[in-house]
């Protein structure tokens, strides 16, 4: 499933391989609790768990990478473009998830598969999310912490809170897992990303053009919020710059 979901997170799919890696992560997802998926609290926990899991095989560049990849382009230009690209990812994982659910709604009832295909849907959306985060952390000088489980715990933080990891603040929890108010933080998120991406189970293909219009719509809202954050906590470093994450 990691694999999966960071292919998934590629600038630039094609809309066949898009669907074809979606298709492949809803299969992944059955085998990793399909009842579960039928009760509300239940669900929130897998998925939770789920993007927890998937979260260290996010593949987040670093910012000599990203130099490399986007010639030519200053900081703010180079956060536009990705977050455009990422914005455009998570619209193509509404589209291909709508197509999943025509092609499904139309050959069987899939009442039991459509819980399966949402809680993937927004699996794959929360982990681009979470690559265009770890990226403009990078882009505006506050990288995350090294180190799978506090790079791990970082990244859904500030996905959960939509806010930058700031260093300067103690206690902030980077080093360690998530605690009960972060997790809570998180699945309260995740519900409404859930909700929203019921729109994918619309009649036809009208689903797919909703979901795609929201996700987009969501990603760069994320994006712009955090980019606030990060250029504020830029501005009110100290004369000797930002200290090193543990």
């Amino acid at each position: 499933m990691g694999a999966t979901v960071a292919a998934l997170t590629a600038d630039d799919i094609a809309p066949a391989r898009r669907r074809q890696l979606l298709t492949r992560l809803v299969g992944q997802a059955r085998g990793r609790g399909l009842g579960d998926l039928f009760k509300p609290r239940s669900a929130l926990r897998w998925m939770a768990d789920t993007v927890a899991d998937v979260a260290p095989h996010v593949p987040v560049r670093d910012l000599a990478t990203l130099r490399l990849h986007f010639p030519g382009l200053d900081d703010e230009a180079l956060a536009d473009r990705l977050v455009r690209n990422a914005a455009r990812a998570t619209a193509g994982v509404g589209a291909a998830g709508g197509g999943v659910a025509a092609v499904e709604w139309a050959v069987a009832p899939t009442l039991l598969s459509a819980p399966v295909l949402l809680a993937a849907e927004t699996v794959a959306v929360v982990s681009i999310e979470l690559k265009l985060i770890g990226e403009l952390h990078e882009i505006y000088g506050a990288p995350l912490p090294t180190g799978t489980t506090p790079r791990t715990v970082a990244l859904l933080q500030s996905w959960a809170s939509q806010r930058g990891i700031n260093p300067m603040v103690p206690g902030a929890g980077v080093g360690a897992v998530l605690g009960t108010a972060a997790r809570k933080e998180l699945r309260d998120t995740l519900l409404k990303r859930f909700g929203r991406n019921l729109t994918t189970l619309g009649p036809f293909l009208t689903g797919a053009a909703v979901a795609s219009y929201l996700n987009r719509r969501a990603t760069r809202s994320l994006a712009d919020q955090l980019r606030r954050d990060l250029r504020k906590q830029r501005r009110e470093l100290p004369p000797g710059g930002r200290p090193a994450l543990p």
